[in-house]
Formats: structure tokens, sequence, C-alpha cells
């Protein structure tokens, strides 16, 4: 079952008219060392920044948890030099993700799964809760399984929106990898889905 944070609609988000004047007074305030206003931007903006690191840290939630500390602490160090080109929230996220992404890169013990198809020997065989039919599968469980340069080109992708060529700068890879990994992602969680309800 998804945590509350999870619940929480991005696309709603993203699309949701930003509170720029609320915004820009606290990010100015919090620039100034306001720690009140920086509670306040930790208050708004946390749910958003969770879900999105959650997804690409596996659905780890200690571990998202983290990041999105990492995430904000840079964010409190960076706000004195914030020029205001961007809403607060776009800044922001974009900062949690590249938190998220170097995180990924400087973890590289889970290479060996990454490169070959035997990532499919780590993933359940069947459903251990019982619970077969496609409408109890958790999808973001699913795709917590993906290793993690693949899971991290589906979410960024699919779920976050990026192109190609932002997730190949981001992600140190050619574009042409990145469609790979996509590719691939998308293949194993065909497969995931498929074994799952194989057993039905």
């Amino acid at each position: 079952m998804l945590s509350p944070a999870m619940a929480f609609d991005t696309a709603t988000a993203a699309s949701a008219p930003p509170a720029m004047d609320e915004d820009h007074a606290l990010v100015r305030a919090a620039g100034q060392g306001d720690t009140r206003a920086f509670e306040a931007l930790y208050r708004k903006h946390s749910r958003r920044t969770y879900a999105a690191v959650w997804r690409l840290s596996g659905g780890q939630a200690a571990r998202a948890e983290d990041l999105v500390q990492d995430a904000f602490v840079r964010a409190w160090q960076a706000l004195p030099t914030f020029r205001f080109e961007s809403a607060f929230s776009t800044w922001l996220h974009r900062l949690a993700i590249n938190t998220a992404l170097m995180s990924l890169r400087s973890r590289s013990g889970g290479e060996d799964l990454e490169t070959d198809d035997a990532a499919l020997d780590y993933l359940p065989t069947h459903d251990t809760a019982g619970k077969g039919t496609r409408e109890r599968l958790d999808l973001e469980r699913v795709i917590a399984t993906l290793p993690p340069r693949a899971r991290a080109v589906l979410v960024l992708h699919d779920i976050e929106g990026y192109k190609h060529e932002e997730i190949a700068t981001e992600l140190g890879m050619a574009v042409g990898s990145s469609k790979a990994q996509l590719h691939r992602a998308r293949g194993l969680l065909r497969a995931r889905l498929g074994d799952d309800h194989a057993h039905d």
C-alpha cells in the first residue's frame, strides 16, 4: 500500500496555479535567514519532494526521507542566491531530483544487476501476500524492484516528464542509453506484471 505521501498526485500539483506571491515572500525572508519562513516552505513543498525522491530511491522510505532532508539543506544554503527566474517549487523539485540522482550515481554497488537480465532473479516470483489480481497489484512496489538506473530513467521520463536529453545529462549517459534503459525498464515491468498475473 502506498504511504499517504505517495497518494499525492504530483501531476495535479504541477498543474495547480502556484502561490507565487506567498512563495516569493517566504523565499525572500528565508534567504535572509528567517527560519520560520523556511519552515513554512518545507511544510508546503515537502510532500511533493518526498513523492519524487521516494520513487527514485526504489520505495525506500528512510532513504527518501534522508534525500528530502539533504535537498532542503541544500535549498537553505542556496536560497540567498536564488534568482527568482523560475518558481521556487520548480527550482526545489529540480534540486531534489538532482540530489537523488547524485545519490544514485554514488551508489555503484548494484551495477551488476543493471547490466543483464539476471535482475529478474532478484524479483519475487509470486505474490507473497496472496493477492494475485491485477486490481490489487502495487505498481509502486514493482517499480521499486527495477535496477537503479532503469528505475531512474523510467521515473524521470514516464512520471516526472523529463526528455531523454535531460535524463542523459542528469545521469551522465548518452541519449541512446537513456532510451535503451527506458525500454529495458518497461520490459522488466511488463515481465514482472506478467509473472504476477500468470499466477492468478
